[in-house]
């Protein structure tokens, strides 16, 4: 039995060094050991203990055995059924995090209604634990409420929880008015390439940070005699850099302008937030930012962030794939409409509900009824932009449903450097996509899906995109190791399940 459990343990080790792309002498150096001991390990012959599977897993950027909470492990799914009924969208995983960063703003008392409950909050509830942050679930455990101490202890810094997100970086906006100086350990969170914090520094700089990455660790210093003097123009129209540059602002004694501002969804909410603040933000949904900073704030505030359209389009993609009637409540559809627009040319069949606002008043929602179509494949390709071009982190679904239309799609995410080649992975559920390069894929449909056993991708939305195309293969299908999906999802098997999936929950230690 012990030797059983070796094995298992050396295969998921295995597997998510191949996702990774290492080979075993990569992993063998970042362990500090050596080939053949990985080697003995992956084949299960070698004893292994709890310690070495976390320096594995942290190595990795992978869970490969989950202890101390009862989440998920892996998702055994029985596809080929139809699904019916409605589903609601949950709030939007990118505007909490950003939300959680931006309470670190105010010196009062911050509540957030209906946080997604999601990793990627709990990662970043650790970190604001461990520097003296009071948090709870309020609400039978629906609200967060959110309470800074006086004095931020920077020094007790959970490192381990931190390096597990990269919204880890947002922290820099808020605490240069804090300090002036201190340490942040690098940022994680998918696996997505190389992304350089650099865009992030050129507009900070401007507020009199300087960073300084070594050890590990970003160690900053800010010079209080620098502020901006003209407007800052972002050199990438990034949500997180925008967001940086606007917790930059907030607090700062004066207007500062910031142009080539993302607009995106997330950004949006955090502006209404920091209005709650009393932060007035001129130009919200443009591309240029005003803001008018406080130096102090000391509120007690109360907000709701809008519903998510990545999850949005999650859920549709899953009518989608899997030929079903379904009902997705909640739609923010300000930020799906070139989507919708796209499917409405290849053929899907929908209708929508006249709009209705979103809690936080401002987001404009819809309810959107999806029915089985005979789609086509689009005659342009795919590609993000961004806001109001197609959502980014919305191109993985495309390749799911350009696999059920009929033609070839070209699919180019210039965005991201490891993204397209996750994609791949549909071809072991039966599609037949090729990788040009590793940002372009061609995918050709129909897709006849087959059930098949497999590693989760490490990046959130392809591990979906995967999820999904199981649900619509006939027979029953393994997907292992799904932590990267509960880092952006809440509760989704479950969700699923109650309008006709079947997926089961298990683990195998």
């Amino acid at each position: 039995m012990a030797d059983d459990y070796l094995v298992r343990i050396g295969k998921l080790i295995r597997d998510a060094r191949q996702h990774r792309g290492w080979t075993q002498a990569q992993l063998a150096e970042a362990l500090a050991t050596s080939q053949s001991a990985v080697n003995r390990i992956e084949r299960g012959n070698q004893n292994i203990s709890l310690e070495m599977i976390a320096r594995i897993g942290e190595a990795l950027d992978s869970e490969i055995v989950s202890l101390g909470y009862a989440g998920p492990m892996h998702l055994r799914v029985v596809g080929g059924r139809r699904l019916s009924g409605a589903i609601d969208v949950k709030t939007s995983k990118n505007a909490c995090v950003a939300l959680l960063c931006a309470s670190l703003l105010n010196q009062g008392r911050t509540v957030l209604r209906r946080v997604a409950r999601i990793e990627e909050v709990y990662r970043l509830l650790e970190v604001l634990n461990s520097i003296g942050v009071r948090t709870r679930w309020i609400n039978d455990g629906v609200d967060l409420e959110i309470v800074p101490p006086a004095e931020l202890n920077m020094a007790a810094i959970d490192a381990e929880a931190a390096v597990r997100t990269r919204s880890i970086i947002m922290f820099l906006g808020p605490l240069l008015h804090r300090m002036n100086h201190f340490k942040l350990p690098y940022a994680g969170g998918c696996d997505l390439g190389t992304r350089t914090i650099e865009p992030h520094m050129i507009a900070l700089r401007r507020f009199g940070l300087e960073v300084a990455a070594t050890e590990g660790q970003y160690h900053a210093i800010v010079d209080r005699a620098v502020h901006p003097d003209r407007p800052i123009v972002l050199t990438e129209r990034g949500d997180t850099v925008t967001e940086n540059a606007l917790l930059a602002a907030a607090r700062y004694d004066g207007v500062t302008v910031i142009r080539n501002a993302s607009s995106n969804y997330m950004v949006q909410d955090l502006c209404f937030f920091l209005e709650a603040l009393g932060v007035r933000v001129e130009g919200i949904g443009s591309t240029t930012l005003t803001v008018h900073g406080v130096p102090d704030i000391n509120v007690d505030v109360d907000y709701s962030p809008s519903e998510d359209p990545v999850e949005a389009m999650s859920l549709l993609a899953a009518a989608v794939v899997t030929e079903s009637e379904l009902t997705v409540r909640r739609v923010p559809i300000e930020f799906l409409e070139i989507e919708l627009a796209v499917l409405e040319e290849m053929g899907l069949d929908h209708d929508r509900t006249p709009e209705y606002p979103a809690d936080n008043g401002r987001t404009r929602l819809i309810d959107l009824t999806v029915r089985p179509s005979k789609l086509e494949a689009p005659i342009d390709k795919i590609h993000p932009m961004p806001f109001p071009g197609l959502n980014i982190d919305n191109v993985p679904f495309f390749a799911a449903i350009a696999a059920v239309a009929q033609g070839k799609t070209l699919i180019h995410d210039w965005v991201y450097d490891n993204r397209a080649i996750y994609l791949t992975d549909l071809n072991r559920l039966g599609a037949r996509l090729q990788l040009l390069d590793p940002h372009r894929v061609l995918v050709e449909g129909p897709t006849r899906w087959r059930a098949a056993e497999m590693m989760c991708p490490p990046a959130l939305r392809p591990a979906v995109v995967v999820l999904l195309a199981m649900m619509a293969a006939e027979g029953t299908s393994v997907l292992r190791n799904v932590y990267v999906i509960n880092r952006g999802y809440e509760d989704l098997a479950e969700r699923l399940n109650s309008v006709g999936a079947q997926i089961e929950i298990f683990r195998d230690i």
